[in-house]
């Protein structure tokens, strides 16, 4: 699958997917409450729902998004938030070097379709993040009960419209250790990593080289 029809995937499925999460996760929630203040970045932002809680405590907020009709649902949940919305591609950011004091990265990476591209968007996150700002990146894992391996892999996961239209969503599904040597090929510096709910997460810190 190609980045163009991941793309389209999300731009089908945006206001459906909106309507559909409507609450962060816990364990954005905890790394929120300890995160950098500043400048803060929710890329692959979906509906923004991780984003508003960066707003709801004063921070600049720009929510960055591969879909347009998906920042739209952000935008149109946020509308009363000073919130900057962006469309990039997450293997090419666009924002200047150092500039982000934090950052969630969630349930996203996993949808790039190889690995160079999943190394480079991590790179590109340790890139805009400022000497000391840290990011949360996520990962759908092995460790989830719904799956019998222990190795990394591709799949697809079904996603059912309203009107029963059923479309495929690209994922790759990481095993601890892949994710770690994914870390590790970005240069990024790691100051947490555990699991949750069959999710890897890292908590990433910027050293302001870029």
């Amino acid at each position: 699958m190609s980045r163009r029809e991941v793309r389209a995937t999300y731009d089908r499925i945006a206001e459906h997917f909106a309507q559909t999460r409507a609450h962060a996760w816990e364990d954005v929630e905890s790394f929120v409450e300890s995160a950098p203040n500043g400048v803060v970045l929710d890329l692959a932002c979906g509906n923004g729902r991780h984003a508003e809680l960066f707003s709801d405590r004063g921070d600049r907020v720009v929510c960055a998004d591969l879909s347009r009709p998906m920042l739209e649902t952000a935008r149109t949940r946020l509308e009363s938030a000073s919130i900057e919305f962006v469309q990039v591609d997450g293997a090419a950011i666009g924002l200047q070097r150092n500039t982000i004091d934090a950052a969630v990265y969630i349930a996203a990476l996993h949808h790039l379709p190889t690995q160079s591209l999943r190394r480079q968007s991590l790179a590109e996150l340790g890139r805009v993040l400022t000497a000391g700002g840290e990011g949360l990146v996520s990962v759908w894992a092995t460790t989830h009960p719904t799956f019998d391996r222990t190795s990394g892999f591709d799949t697809t996961v079904d996603w059912t419209l309203p009107d029963g239209t059923v479309v495929d969503r690209f994922y790759h599904i990481y095993d601890p250790v892949e994710f770690d040597r994914d870390l590790e090929a970005a240069s990024l510096t790691v100051v947490d990593r555990f699991e949750s709910h069959g999710n890897c997460y890292a908590v990433v810190e910027g050293d302001g080289d870029g």
